[in-house]
Parts: structure tokens; sequence; C-alpha cells
């Protein structure tokens, strides 16, 4: 991998924001902790999930290697949102997860928010969405993290276009990344990267949020293909109260 060049780290600053897994792979090693945005819908379902008490393993893909994870870890695997079933409930949907029994350990693949949460190593990586960005971030200040000297990164996962490897970057989860920044800047984590400063500006100045992400192109995506309570959840902002930390391999809750 090439190596990545000073002036993208954002090094001044205590809360820093970017895009995807190269934003990740850039500014993860000089962190204190990576938190992982990815609203539609994995860190939604992370959110969900965990509150209900499951430890959830992220896995890059979904394929017949999940399912050997899966088995070696002694947990139920996610499967897709239309090939859930009576006999396999559970799969990305934060709604199907809310009416799914809670299973104690969960393999959840997904191609965004999952990868990046599974590629970023020798630092925490926290989950967070709009359900629990006041949570997460009270979390964050409390550990003594998002200072000059401790740093955080935010990482907007972004979608990629269809049939490509190219990134899409996702309205839902840049505003996600904000609302976390916001309320880090709001319990008094900083200075903010020119970056993350103009990614608070865009959360602050937006009256009506939860709008906006159910009429994005994610959000009407999911909406057309009979999703729409996936969308309803992730935009029920600050209703998760757990924080969601990458232990061992899965995500459980560091708030309690």
């Amino acid at each position: 991998m090439a190596e990545i060049p000073e002036w993208s780290k954002q090094l001044p600053w205590g809360v820093r924001i970017d895009w995807g897994l190269a934003g990740a792979r850039a500014l993860g090693p000089d962190s204190a902790a990576v938190v992982v945005v990815d609203v539609l819908s994995f860190t939604t379902s992370v959110s969900v999930a965990v509150d209900a008490g499951t430890r959830v393993f992220p896995y890059p893909w979904r394929d017949e290697t999940a399912a050997e994870f899966a088995a070696d870890h002694d947990a139920q695997l996610a499967v897709g949102r239309k090939a859930a079933s009576a006999q396999q409930p559970w799969s990305l949907s934060p709604a199907a997860l809310l009416r799914a029994p809670a299973p104690a350990r969960l393999v959840l693949p997904s191609p965004n928010g999952s990868a990046i949460s599974a590629a970023v190593t020798g630092v925490p990586v926290i989950a967070a969405c709009l359900r629990n960005a006041s949570a997460v971030a009270r979390w964050i200040v409390q550990q003594g993290w998002g200072t000059v000297d401790r740093p955080i990164a935010v990482i907007a996962s972004g979608e990629h276009w269809p049939g490509q490897d190219v990134l899409r970057p996702a309205i839902e989860d840049w505003f996600g990344a904000a609302a976390v920044i916001s309320a880090l800047a709001a319990n008094g984590a900083g200075p903010l990267s020119p970056e993350a400063s103009a990614a608070k500006t865009c959360y602050d100045a937006t009256a009506d949020i939860p709008s906006l992400i159910a009429n994005c192109a994610s959000g009407r995506e999911l909406a057309a293909i009979g999703f729409a309570d996936d969308v309803a959840i992730a935009i029920d902002i600050d209703a998760g109260k757990s924080v969601p930390v990458l232990v061992d391999g899965a995500f459980t809750d560091a708030a309690h």
C-alpha cells in the first residue's frame, strides 16, 4: 500500500473526519480511536443489536467464508435483507434485528462499515450512528480522547457505486459522522480539523435531519425495496444508549 502523505492526516487537530477504508487507513494509525459510521445500515444494526445484549462480529464479505467464520465463533450469521427467514431471521436490517430474538453472538457482514471496522488494527474501533451519537461522544470524552494528544478519527463509510469499486459519498454517513462531531464538541473535545468543523456546521445548521436522511438517495433506495422501516430506525436520533466498541473481534457495550 502506498505511503500515506503527512498533509492528509489532519494531524494538528483533536477531532478529524474522512471517508471510507482509505480514510480509515490514513487517519487511524495516529488516532486514539476510530469511530466508524455507516447509518444505512451497518452501524445502526450494530447499535440495535448491542442494545439488546448481542456481541456483533463484523465481517467484510457475505460469502461461504462468512458461514465458516460464524461457525468458528459459535455465532449466528446475518443474511441479506431479502434472504431472512423464520429459521434465520437476522440480517443487516435494523428492523429485522428488532423483531428477531437477540442472539448471544452475531456475525454481521457488510462491504462498507463492517469491512472498515474489521480492517482497522492497533486502536479501538467504535460503531456510531444517528441513534447513539450522543452516547458515543460522551463516552469518548470520558476516556480523555478527542484532544490534540489523543485525537479521534470519525470515518463516514460511504457506499459503492453498483458494479464499481468506487466510493459513493453517502450523505447519511456524512451527517451521522457530523452528529458525533457536534456532540464531541458539545462535550469539550477538540480542536476540530477544518473538515470536521465543516461537517459540524452542516449538521448544526440543518433543521430536519430525519427528513433529509429519509429523502436522500440511500433512504429512497431502501424504501423502494420495501425497507422503509430500516430508515425510520436509523433516523431515531439518540434512541440508542449503548457504545459498541470492538473487543476481541466483536462489538460489545462499553457504556455499561
